[in-house]
């Protein structure tokens, strides 16, 4: 006995597969408006935002407004009024000879920096792949403590050690009373070993991360067909960690541009006549020193402006480097 049983068809359809066998498309779900507009990713970035325009964006806004005002002693105590001047503040300092030295000593000092800290920072990445375990280890924890170091407390030290009277350094190299400090290129130096010393553990441990990602098969044979160290690097590890050395190297370029602590320690506020003066203790001086809290302002646009225009040049290289891949 076959069972004669008529299957219920809804109103507008013929059949399973509906008319032409098309299949009945099941029923839409409405998702939220929030969800369907896509602000869901941005509320939850809501708080850091929120966080970030506080500590940032007002305090930069702030600072682009005192620039372009009359703000000294004077407006600050009140004796005076707050008059707006444009560009008044940016003509004296572009119209100053002193700004111009001291942005090419910063941009020298800061290039000085930044090519001895990958030279050091890239050699000693390259040694912890070479030595054992126990050496790479008190390498790695001397290093990682160099960098933990406040600024403040690591030029304190490295002035004493380069006291002409009571520094050890003078003593070992019989240098006498030799004052490092005295001279404008040996205080830079002195300053330089101090950066130097404090920066190049990031690059060496974010180098040496960067070459145990990289297959052991590729330096093997490379090394089998009797390459030298240096062309190994050259030729092997530099191209592969290319996007590792732009990192460090633009993060290298903004940290030692703003170089602050280690020059106003150790060279006490500049050096003699201003003669070691860097960009950030220009401004510190204009600003809090000789009462131009607007020329100083001014000041902290233009190291703003040249700042986010390597940071950009950063994100289109990461980019660029991110296509790549």
């Amino acid at each position: 006995m076959t069972a004669n049983t008529t299957a219920y068809k809804a109103p507008g359809t013929t059949g399973a597969g509906g008319a032409g066998g098309t299949p009945a498309r099941p029923p839409r779900r409405r998702g939220s408006p929030l969800r369907r507009s896509g602000w869901t990713p941005w509320l939850y970035l809501l708080p850091a935002l929120v966080t970030l325009g506080g500590l940032l964006v007002y305090p930069i806004y702030q600072l682009g407004l005192i620039s372009f005002l009359e703000y000294t002693q004077a407006q600050v105590s009140g004796g005076e009024p707050t008059t707006f001047v444009g560009f008044d503040n940016y003509a004296d300092l572009l119209g100053d000879s002193q700004f111009w030295q001291v942005l090419l000593a910063t941009v020298v000092f800061a290039a000085t920096c930044v090519l001895a800290t990958l030279f050091v920072g890239c050699a000693l990445a390259v040694l912890l792949t070479r030595v054992r375990a126990l050496p790479r280890l008190v390498l790695m924890m001397a290093a990682l403590g160099a960098w933990a170091t406040p600024a403040i407390t690591g030029s304190t030290v490295w002035v004493f050690l380069f006291d002409p009277d009571f520094g050890p350094v003078n003593k070992v190299l019989g240098l006498g009373d030799f004052s490092w400090t005295y001279g404008r290129y040996s205080a830079f130096a002195l300053v330089l070993l101090e950066v130097l010393w404090c920066s190049f553990p990031f690059v060496m441990v974010t180098v040496y991360a960067g070459i145990r990602a990289i297959p052991t098969e590729v330096l093997e044979a490379a090394s089998l067909d009797g390459a030298s160290q240096w062309r190994i690097w050259r030729s092997v590890m530099a191209p592969m960690l290319r996007p590792i050395l732009i990192v460090v190297t633009i993060q290298s370029i903004i940290w030692d541009f703003k170089v602050f602590t280690q020059i106003y320690v150790m060279t006490n506020g500049g050096g003699i006549a201003g003669q070691n003066l860097v960009l950030n203790v220009y401004a510190y001086q204009k600003a809090f020193a000789s009462s131009q809290y607007s020329l100083g302002s001014a000041i902290g646009v233009v190291m703003l402006v040249i700042l986010l225009a390597v940071t950009l040049v950063y994100l289109r290289l990461v980019r660029r480097q991110g296509e790549e891949l």
